[in-house]
């Protein structure tokens, strides 16, 4: 019997202003027969770089974050792509995996998620809720997608069953203290107005009690204490992202600005 196709793959990266990241990133993506970049108007060189490294680069106004994840994903050149972001990396124990389904044609599924450890102030955590953290970015694109209506953490659906594959990907998510606090601040802005447009309304308890719930479940009943103080700031900077969702909400429900 004859070995099964080795299908082509793509891999799908969106960006703005990571010039300080992509090489990376496309570096942990050289076992892919195409790099496919789409980028919103980096100002920062990203597009010029990426492109000097040998992705195909596009460019496309931003209009959501799954948008462009889905616009990037039907530029690719083969069905089965693989997608990141900017500030993610392939380790090797995954490249592995991700080449050992690819030999038997990914017969096992059209969709395959994996691990996805976060670094943290110089360390990855290991506990809480961010780890495992599983994600799904391997699949068939004629069988799955970037679906829904969620424009914000985003995610891909596919038809049929999902496997997972060993290793990690690596998320250097952060710069700094500062850039996280920013990115929750206008996360927790873009979940308000889309909980908001879809008819979704913050009690006062849940101003109180969401964040609570969340720190108390990453932080002891995930054991995030066991990533020491990164394991704390990490839960206590996720429950305060929490808290400014729901005042958000809250004040949406009111009919007061947020912006």
């Amino acid at each position: 019997m004859s070995a099964p196709a080795r299908p082509g793959l793509s891999a799908c990266i969106i960006t703005f202003n990571e010039a300080d990241r992509i090489a990376d990133c496309l570096s942990s993506l050289a076992f892919c027969d195409e790099i496919v970049v789409v980028d919103s108007g980096s100002t920062d060189g990203t597009a010029e770089r990426a492109a000097a490294l040998g992705a195909r680069v596009l460019t496309r106004p931003f209009d959501g974050y799954r948008r462009q994840k889905d616009f990037a994903v039907q530029q690719a050149g083969n069905d089965w792509v693989l997608c990141l972001d900017a500030d993610e990396r392939v380790t090797p124990a995954l490249r592995t995996a991700i080449e050992a389904a690819r030999d038997t044609g990914f017969a096992a599924a059209p969709g395959y998620r994996f691990a996805r450890a976060t670094e943290y102030f110089g360390a990855f955590l290991r506990h809480g809720n961010a780890y495992p953290d599983r994600v799904l970015r391997l699949f068939d694109r004629r069988r799955g997608g970037w679906r829904g209506e969620r424009e914000i953490h985003e995610h891909i659906e596919v038809d049929g069953p999902v496997q997972r594959l060993p290793g990690d990907l690596e998320h250097r998510a952060y710069r700094s203290l500062a850039d996280q606090l920013r990115r929750l601040e206008r996360y927790a802005q873009l979940m308000a107005e889309h909980d908001h447009a879809r008819g979704r309304r913050a009690r006062l308890t849940n101003l109180f009690f969401n964040p609570f719930w969340r720190f108390v479940r990453g932080y002891l009943l995930r054991a995030g204490f066991r990533d020491g103080w990164r394991g704390l700031i990490y839960a206590w900077v996720e429950a305060n992202y929490v808290r400014q969702k729901f005042i958000k909400l809250w004040l949406l429900d009111h009919g007061q600005r947020i912006v």
